[in-house]
């Protein structure tokens, strides 16, 4: 039901690869980056049993303004600056579950954060304070994402679903006194929805991701980060071996955060939009294996206690064996 030229996307959009790190609650930094979790063919999880790898990387640069309070380890401070290089590595294997409606795969990530941080003037706060002007920079592995189980069905030979459930461990490096930190010391589940329709007809292609964020309890800070609502869509046009086309995305945190600092804050409570152009480019590696690349750009067009950026791009790499 589903032939081989879908593969290429599987991993990214199967597994819900890619909604990493920059943009929420604490610190103004979390789990979502806007119109980065939605891939091409986002729905599809094909019946072939084969192994996709992905290589990403996110880069943004980003602010909140000096008139908002920012909570930050235990504190708060006046104002955020950041810059933000995710490197990604992504393998995805999908399980010979033979023809059908239903397809099931499993994945794993290994991100890689370098961030620098400067917080414009500083505020008190139950663990200290930052004095004006105060930096720094974090350089290390990631907190670890995964996928236990994706589920994909398929509706017809154009429109397909994929359910994921996602988790985040706290993996990286943290230390509650340091404004850069490699980790977000908590627990992260992700229940994720994906869908696919294809127009070939027209080469076009419509994909959607939704998906919501629990966190559990930052126990250095005793931060609790409210749960996000996030949703990111694509429209491509195919041209050949290339795509061109538009990204959206929103995060929409429900409810206020809770916790000494963010109770100061009033709940700290954000949103965002991005919205951006991508270049997709099609091939095959050998002659067989199916090679994918892909470049966006989604500047943030509106924001709120998260992180705007205009200088936020994303480049992948899949390929399938």
């Amino acid at each position: 039901m589903v032939g081989k030229s879908l593969l290429y996307g599987a991993v990214a959009c199967g597994a819900g690869l890619l909604p990493l790190a920059a943009q929420a609650t604490e610190g103004a930094l979390g789990r979502p980056v806007s119109g980065t979790s939605v891939q091409a063919n986002a729905g599809v999880v094909p019946p072939e049993p084969v192994w996709v790898v992905n290589f990403g990387e996110i880069y943004l640069n980003g602010s909140v303004g000096g008139d908002r309070q920012v909570p930050i380890g235990g504190r708060t401070t006046l104002g955020v600056e950041a810059k933000i290089a995710f490197t990604l590595a992504t393998a995805m294997k999908v399980w010979d579950t033979g023809p059908g409606a239903w397809n099931f795969a499993s994945s794993f990530t290994l991100p890689y954060v370098w961030t620098t941080v400067h917080a414009t003037a500083g505020a008190s706060g139950a663990l200290g304070n930052f004095s004006t002007g105060t930096s720094d920079r974090a350089s290390n592995l990631f907190d670890i994402y995964f996928a236990p189980i994706i589920a994909g069905y398929h509706f017809s030979k154009t429109s397909h679903m994929a359910l994921s459930f996602n988790v985040w461990a706290p993996t990286g490096q943290y230390n509650k006194d340091a404004l850069a930190n490699p980790s977000l010391n908590n627990w992260t589940f992700v229940p994720q929805v994906a869908f696919t329709h294809l127009m070939p007809q027209y080469g076009l292609e419509f994909n959607a991701v939704g998906a919501f964020q629990f966190y559990t309890r930052n126990t250095a800070t005793d931060y609790q980060n409210a749960p996000l609502f996030t949703l990111d869509v694509m429209g491509v046009k195919r041209f050949g071996p290339w795509g061109v086309g538009l990204v959206m995305g929103t995060v929409q945190q429900l409810g206020g955060d809770s916790g000494p600092t963010a109770d100061l804050l009033h709940g700290f409570h954000g949103h965002d939009f991005a919205m951006g152009p991508i270049v997709t480019y099609d091939t095959k590696l050998g002659g067989k294996h199916p090679l994918s690349f892909g470049l966006r750009w989604v500047p943030t067009v509106s924001s709120k206690n998260r992180l705007d950026s205009t200088s936020t791009f994303m480049a992948t790499v899949t390929l399938v064996l």
